[in-house]
């Protein structure tokens, strides 16, 4: 059985000529290789991962991403930092937060900065997809 949304994503991308350009930004490598993982089961993703607010803005200048997902508590520069500075280069990526242990007052900033979903870990697989597809074809 398909996951869910993942056929109406395969006939975008058979529309586009290629696949929707992910950036997963984690600072658990593990995590960033399940949500990889995730993806590739799919065929309908192109993943780049960042382990840091700072990696991820640097790729976010230097490429288009159809989708982000964020975590919050990251070292040095916070998923919230991280949010509002990509917000600034590249305004209408969806960014999706994807998170631990945010509180509620974290919660709401990223809404307030731009942030278009919020996930609590641990993801399940099918939540992970269907929510990335809901977003992706909006």
């Amino acid at each position: 059985m398909p996951l869910r949304g993942v056929e109406k994503l395969l006939g975008k991308i058979k529309q586009r000529g290629e696949p929707f350009r992910i950036l997963i930004v984690d600072d658990e490598k593990w995590v960033r290789e399940v949500f990889r993982d995730f993806c590739d089961l799919t065929d309908v993703f192109s993943v780049d991962l960042a382990q840091s607010g700072e990696e991820a803005l640097a790729k976010v200048r230097e490429n288009q991403y159809d989708l982000i997902t964020m975590d919050l508590i990251m070292p040095e520069m916070s998923g919230l930092e991280a949010l509002n500075a990509i917000k600034k280069v590249s305004p209408k990526v969806p960014i999706m937060v994807i998170t631990g242990n945010a509180t509620d007052k974290l919660i709401n900033e990223a809404g307030l900065l731009g942030a278009c979903r919020v996930m609590y870990k641990p993801v399940l697989l099918e939540d992970f997809i269907a929510e990335m597809a809901e977003t992706l074809l909006r």
